[in-house]
C-alpha cells in the first residue's frame, strides 16, 4: 500500500538521495548524481533491474547528435519538438518538450562518451511522426541491453543499489519536504532511510488494473505487456501529498504484439510498406498514424487479432531487432510464395487479402492516398516471398503522472514546487498529451532518460544546500 506519513523522528539510516526505480529513469539520475557530487542509494523491487526499460526496443530520440551528423542526417531540437507537439496534438507542456528535445541529444552523448554506450542511429528506416532518422539504439536494439548496460555502468561507478527492496511509506513534512521512506525487503524485513532528496523513477501505472480501469478504461481487459511492478506507487503517492497531475489518460500502446508468443514485433515491418489485415482478411485503418494508437484499432477487430502483412526486405530490416528473431525462431512467421498460400496459412479469405494488396500496390506505383488517408510510396513495393504474423494490441506503459518542471522538480496542485521532491520516466507526466495517439515513437524512454539526467543532477544540488558550511 503507497502511503504517506509524518516524518519519524529518527531513522535507521541516513542518506543524501533516495531514488525509488532502477530502470533507465533511475540509473540516470544516479549516475548524473554521482557525477554531481551526490551519493544516491537506488531502491529497486527486481532481483536485478529491469522494469519497462527492458521491454522496449531500447531506442532513444535525440536530435543534432554526432551520431546523426556522421551519417549525414539533418536535424534540430527544435524540429524534434515540433515533431513531439504534432502527434500530441498541442495538448503538453510545451516548455518541458522543448526541455526534452533539446536534452535528449546531450544526454544520449553523454551515456556514450562517459558510460560507453556504443549507440547508433538506425537508417534503414524512420518511425511515423519523425520528420528525421533519429532514433538512437545500441547493437542488439533491445532494452535488455540498454538497461544492462545502465547497470554496468552505476555498478563501476560505485552506485548503491538496493534490490529486492520495496517502497512503501514515504515520510514527508507539512511544507512537502520529503525526509525518508520506509522500504521492505524480500525477507518480509523493514528499513526506514532519511535523505534530503528523493527521486520517484518507479514508473506508471499500467500493472495496476484498478488504476488502468479507472483512468484507460478502453485498455482495461488490454493484454498488459508492461512490467508488473508499475502499480502507480508514483500516482498514488502524489494523490496523498497534493502533487499536480496531468494526462492520466494517456499511455503508450502497441498494436503489434505477436500472439500466441507475446514478443514485440517492430513497427518497421508496417512502416517499410506492409499492412495490417483482421481475421476477414480487410485492412481496417491508417497505420501509419502510430504504433501506439494502433493498440486500440487491433483490438476492435474480431477476435482482438489482426495480422501484419510484409516480405523478405522488410523482415531482413526487422531482423536487426532481436525481438524479431526470437519471434522468427519461434515460428511466429508465417511465409509463403504466393498470397493465395500465405491467406490459407493465415485462415483468412484469399480473396478480400488479395484486393487489399493489389490496391496497396496500386497506390504505391502512383504514390496515392488510400481510403483511411496512408499515403504509400512507390519505394515500398511487396514482392515475393510474402510473410505473416498474427498480432494483437497490448498496453505497454502509461505516460501520465506528476508535473515537473524543467528540473524534473514535482510540483504542487498550487502549480509551486515541493523542495526536494524529483521525478522522470513514468513516474512524471510525458509529453504524450492526453491519449496514447499523442505518442511519438520512443517518447518512454526519451524522457525517462532525459529527465532522468536533469532530475539526479537537480537533486544533487539540492543536496548540496544541506550540507554543513
Amino acid at each position: 500500500m503507497s502511503r504517506v506519513l509524518p516524518p519519524r523522528a529518527t531513522f535507521d539510516a541516513e542518506v543524501p538521495l533516495i531514488i525509488i526505480g532502477a530502470g533507465a529513469a533511475g540509473l540516470c539520475a544516479a549516475l548524473a548524481a554521482k557525477e554531481a557530487g551526490a551519493e544516491p542509494i537506488v531502491i529497486e523491487r527486481d532481483a536485478v533491474p529491469a522494469g519497462s526499460t527492458a521491454l522496449s526496443a531500447g531506442l532513444i530520440p535525440a536530435a543534432a547528435t554526432r551520431f546523426q551528423r556522421e551519417k549525414g542526417i539533418e536535424d534540430s531540437a527544435a524540429l524534434f519538438a515540433e515533431d513531439i507537439q504534432r502527434k500530441a496534438h498541442g495538448e503538453n507542456d510545451a516548455a518541458l518538450v522543448d526541455v526534452v528535445a533539446r536534452e535528449a541529444g546531450p544526454t544520449v552523448e553523454w551515456l556514450a562518451d562517459a558510460y560507453g554506450l556504443p549507440f547508433d542511429v538506425i537508417d534503414n528506416f524512420n518511425y511515423p511522426g519523425h520528420s528525421a532518422m533519429r532514433m538512437h539504439g545500441l547493437p542488439t536494439r533491445s532494452g535488455a541491453e540498454l538497461i544492462d548496460r545502465l547497470r554496468s555502468a552505476a555498478e563501476a561507478a560505485d552506485v548503491t543499489i538496493l534490490s529486492e527492496s520495496r517502497v512503501e511509506t514515504l515520510f514527508a513534512d507539512e511544507q512537502g519536504r520529503m525526509r525518508g521512506v520506509e522500504l521492505i525487503r524480500a525477507d518480509g524485513g523493514r528499513e526506514t532511510i532519511g535523505c534530503d532528496a528523493l527521486v520517484l523513477a518507479c514508473n506508471g501505472y499500467g500493472g495496476n488494473a484498478v488504476l488502468v480501469r479507472e483512468l484507460i478504461p478502453e485498455m482495461a481487459d488490454a493484454l498488459y505487456f508492461g512490467h508488473p511492478g508499475n502499480q502507480g506507487d508514483a500516482v498514488l503517492w502524489g494523490r496523498a501529498l497534493g502533487a499536480q497531475l496531468s494526462h492520466l489518460s494517456a499511455y503508450q500502446g502497441h498494436g503489434s504484439v505477436a500472439t500466441p508468443h507475446n514478443i514485440l514485433i517492430t513497427w518497421a515491418v508496417v512502416a517499410e510498406g506492409g499492412f495490417q489485415v483482421n481475421t476477414q482478411g480487410r485492412r481496417f485503418s491508417n497505420e501509419t498514424h502510430g504504433y501506439s494508437e494502433q493498440a486500440a484499432e487491433v483490438l476492435r477487430q474480431p477476435g482482438e487479432i489482426a495480422f501484419d502483412v510484409f516480405d523478405a526486405r522488410i523482415a531482413d530490416i526487422a531482423r536487426q531487432f532481436e525481438d524479431f528473431r526470437a519471434a522468427e525462431k519461434g515460428g511466429a512467421l508465417l511465409t509463403a510464395d504466393t498470397l493465395d498460400e500465405l491467406a490459407a496459412r493465415m485462415r483468412v479469405p484469399a480473396e478480400a487479402l488479395l484486393a487489399e494488396y493489389n490496391e496497396t500496390e496500386e497506390l504505391k506505383a502512383r504514390n496515392g492516398t488510400d481510403r483511411f488517408g496512408r499515403e504509400f510510396s512507390d519505394k515500398q513495393a511487396l514482392k515475393p516471398p510474402f510473410h505473416a504474423v498474427k498480432v494483437t494490441g497490448a498496453l505497454f506503459h502509461t505516460q501520465g503522472g506528476l508535473v515537473v518542471n524543467s528540473d524534473a522538480c514535482v510540483r504542487r496542485a498550487d502549480g509551486s514546487l515541493f523542495p526536494n521532491l524529483f521525478a522522470a520516466g513514468g513516474a512524471a507526466a510525458g509529453v504524450s498529451g492526453n491519449t496514447a495517439a499523442g505518442y511519438l515513437s520512443g517518447n518512454g524512454l526519451l524522457t525517462a532518460t532525459t529527465l532522468g539526467r536533469l532530475a539526479g543532477t537537480a537533486a544533487a544540488r539540492q543536496v548540496a544546500t544541506n550540507r554543513p558550511g
